[in-house]
Parts: structure tokens; C-alpha cells; sequence
């Protein structure tokens, strides 16, 4: 990351930083719409973002990149470079990781309703592609969840991360259909697969991943569904479609990152079910001195999709 995040003071070690688990307001929903309260709070902080990336980054599914280039390759006029829309940008994690991995010029169109989290994606965004091609930024503040065609006329490329889980099952087809209808291949990573183990292993440990899954699917959110619904919701259109795993495996390594992530998955789980409230804090407490340790380990399972849209014009099989 670069020199431009800082810590806010008021996350103190027992706080849960925005996006990693429920703060503020019990049952509020996490959404990616443009907030029209000019008052209301960022759902995604930075030193969350921050804190995650180089898990985010290892976990990715590089088997995923050779089809994708291929695609690419085999693309009539690329002379004009790529287009990538990175929707749900955060930080601009995705496109720290993607660009430097692809050949060409590229143009990426960071899209995202927090304007701090745009401003820090683009400041902090690569500058050259794989070969040293350039790469350059514009932003976008809006919902992402209702792109249509036309708004990725001329892309070849749209991208997220961590996005798909946070949506509804409309939410997903809208997206699917504006790929389908731009003939624009997508890769969407690291949305979450509902499976979590931790060495070793205790009695509530299923019963705390049980309501966590049940808080991921909330108010019609996809959550541990949204890879199924996607594969299939692309599949419909014609798209080839390939999903590999992608889990973060935290150890002694990442114990800040495990804090943060065992305060959140607990704080759903018991948001969910508060009558796990006492035994769950009982749980917290014990797992949080294993990590401080050095001896917990922790395997979150993700999974990441590739869509491969068929191109507009080219006619369906």
C-alpha cells in the first residue's frame, strides 16, 4: 500500500473496522448504491481494505488469467488497448493486482460511491502493464449494481472484488445482462463460499459459521449463493464460465488481519442470532488469544469466476 492510508485512532484493538463486520447500526444492510446521506459513514473502510489486500492478492485464482488473455489475444482491434471496469473499486486492490499481470495498454474506469476510497484508488492505481505499456485512470461515483450496456460501451473488460456476495439475485442478473449486452468477458473474485475452517477446531465452530451465512444472505443478498447465481445467470446468456478457488489461508503472518476478520464473522454471527451472545464472546476471547499467539490459522474459502461473454455480433451456437 502506498504511503497515503492512515490509521484512524478511534479503531481501538477491541473495535471492528468498518467491512469487516457490523458496526454502528444492528441489521443494517452493506450496500455498493451511492449514498444520497451526505452524513452517513463509510461501510468500507480504507484500513480495512488496507488490511486485506495482500491476502486478497495471494488467494486470487491466477488460473483464471491465461483464458483470459487468450480472449484478449484473439480480439479485433486491440491496437486501441484494453478498457477494464473495476466496479466496487474500494482502494483499487483489483487493478494493483490485474494490470501489472496483463499485456497492453489498458485504460481502467474505477467505479465506486465512496468519492475518499475513489480518490485513494486513483492515486494509488499502477502505471505500466506487464510489458510496461501505460496504464491510466478516470473515476466514476455511482451504483454499480445498475450498469447497463451502454455504460461499457467499448469495454473489454469488466472486474470486482469481493462484490458479488453483497448483492441480490436482481443486482446480478442486471450486471450479467449489461456484460451480456456489451459482449464484455468479467472476472469477479473472492466472493465468499460460506466455508471457513480454524486450526483447531472448536464446538461452535459450525454454529457461528451457520449464522454468519445466514447474515450473509440477509434482506435477498446472495452471499455464499452469489457464485451459483452468477455461473448460471451467465451461462444462460451463451458465456463460457469457469469458477476456481481462491481461499485466504491466514496464519501467525496476517494475525492483524485474523483479529479483525474473527471480530466480524462472530459480530455477523451473533447479530444473527443473539442468543449466541454469551458463548460467542467466550469464543472470541479464546480464539483472539490463539491468534495473538501465533497459533491459530485460519482457511476463509473464496471462490473466483470467469466469464467469458460471447462478443457483440457474433452469433449464438
Amino acid at each position: 500500500m502506498t504511503e497515503t492510508t492512515t490509521t484512524r485512532e478511534h479503531n481501538g484493538p477491541d473495535e471492528v473496522i468498518a467491512g469487516a463486520g457490523p458496526v454502528a447500526r444492528p441489521g443494517e444492510r452493506a450496500t455498493v448504491r451511492l449514498r444520497e446521506d451526505a452524513e452517513e459513514g463509510p461501510r468500507y473502510a480504507p484500513e480495512w481494505l488496507q488490511l486485506r489486500e495482500g491476502a486478497d492478492a495471494a488467494a486470487r485464482a491466477t488460473g483464471l488469467l491465461a483464458p483470459l488473455r487468450s480472449r484478449f489475444a484473439g480480439l479485433p482491434g486491440r491496437d486501441g488497448g484494453l478498457a477494464v471496469h473495476d466496479l466496487g473499486c474500494g482502494t483499487g486492490s483489483m487493478g494493483r493486482w490485474l494490470a501489472p499481470r496483463l499485456d497492453g495498454t489498458q485504460h481502467w474506469i474505477l467505479h465506486d460511491r465512496d468519492p475518499y476510497l475513489l480518490h485513494f484508488a486513483a492515486v494509488a492505481s499502477p502505471r505500466a502493464a506487464a510489458d510496461g505499456s501505460r496504464v491510466t485512470v478516470e473515476t466514476r461515483r455511482g451504483d454499480v449494481a445498475r450498469l447497463t450496456p451502454d455504460a461499457l460501451t467499448g469495454a473489454s473488460l469488466v472486474t470486482a472484488s469481493a462484490l458479488l456476495d453483497v448483492l441480490t439475485r436482481d443486482e446480478v442478473t442486471a450486471l450479467v445482462d449489461a456484460c451480456a449486452g456489451a459482449g464484455c468477458p468479467a472476472l469477479l473474485t473472492l466472493s465468499v463460499a460460506g466455508r471457513v475452517e480454524l486450526t483447531a477446531p472448536h464446538p461452535l465452530d459450525a454454529e457461528i459459521a451457520e449464522a454468519f451465512n445466514a447474515h450473509q444472505r440477509r434482506d435477498g443478498l446472495l452471499g455464499p449463493d452469489a457464485v451459483d447465481v452468477a455461473r448460471e445467470a451467465f451461462e444462460a446468456r451463451g458465456a463460457t464460465v469457469e469458477v476456481l478457488p481462491s481461499a485466504w489461508r491466514l496464519g501467525p503472518a496476517e494475525a492483524a488481519l485474523t483479529a479483525q476478520w474473527l471480530r466480524g464473522w462472530v459480530g455477523a454471527a451473533v447479530e444473527e442470532r443473539p442468543e449466541l451472545a454469551e458463548h460467542a464472546a467466550r469464543y472470541l476471547q479464546e480464539r483472539l488469544a490463539a491468534c495473538a499467539a501465533g497459533e491459530l490459522r485460519v482457511v476463509v474459502h473464496h471462490n473466483d469466476l470467469l466469464a467469458l461473454v460471447r462478443p457483440t455480433g457474433e452469433a449464438a451456437a
